[in-house]
């Protein structure tokens, strides 16, 4: 197999060199990534400046841009085929209900998926200090050699969080939804030493809905969880709805 790693933390984050360490056991492994942390990211792609790649050694490539930069890079450019899997991360913190969204971990297993190549977004749910990103490797592993053994659904692609706990206690995988937190957002304005206003962008700490069968509610309870995602963000069971609307002539 040839496997394309990528993440949103950075290159030199530990959570993509024990994600690359382990996936070797499955093939040969190629890494793009930001040669900074680009968490939050989304999925954006750089249009209006150049990008810059640099191979800091046989197979390890930084690229001054966003994760989905990186994707489209490694596909079209620094692999000379395209790769049989794209696995995103570890990323250092869950990905889990609406917080997909904002991730750059899981856009950039949207960007492969969009390309139709199998693809994985692996994230440790903690924010922490932590020694088990080789456990949540492990993990991931496993993950990809079970979708090397079956062809994912069309249009499909896996989000996986993994607890943040020593691989003997992690507890199994559970395939659940996409599950909601509540958010309150705020705006810190602080004034820097030449008087100027200046603004960040925060929240507090988030809590989610721990309903059953969401990913909040298998990580919380120690086990994997592993979320199918699709790009159609159609609301179907709104269609109706809208049908009866009086919208007039245009």
């Amino acid at each position: 197999m040839k496997i394309l790693v990528t993440n949103d933390d950075g290159i030199a984050a530990p959570g993509i060199k024990a994600l690359a360490e382990a996936l070797q056991a499955l093939g040969d492994v190629t890494v793009v990534a930001p040669d900074r942390e680009r968490s939050a990211a989304g999925h954006s792609l750089t249009l209006h400046s150049p990008l810059r790649v640099f191979e800091l050694r046989p197979g390890w490539f930084a690229v001054d841009g966003t994760p989905t930069d990186c994707v489209n890079m490694g596909i079209h450019s620094l692999l000379d085929d395209p790769p049989d899997l794209v696995v995103s991360g570890i990323n250092h913190g869950g990905n889990l209900g609406d917080d997909i969204t904002y991730s750059g971990t899981v856009a950039a297993a949207m960007e492969a998926n969009l390309m139709g190549i199998p693809a994985i977004a692996v994230s440790l749910a903690t924010y922490g200090p932590s020694d088990h990103f080789p456990d949540a490797a492990r993990v991931a592993l496993q993950v990809a050699a079970e979708l090397t053994r079956n062809r994912l659904p069309d249009d499909t692609f896996l989000n996986v969080n993994v607890p943040n706990l020593p691989y003997d206690q992690i507890k199994p995988v559970r395939i659940t939804r996409q599950g909601k937190r509540s958010f309150v957002g705020k705006i810190i304005d602080k004034v820097d030493p030449r008087g100027r206003k200046y603004f960040w962008i925060g929240s507090e700490e988030p809590s989610f809905l721990d309903d059953e069968g969401t990913d909040f509610h298998a990580v919380g309870l120690g086990h994997v969880s592993v979320t199918p995602l699709h790009l159609d963000l159609t609301n179907y069971r709104s269609m109706q709805a809208l049908q009866a609307w009086q919208f007039g002539a245009p």
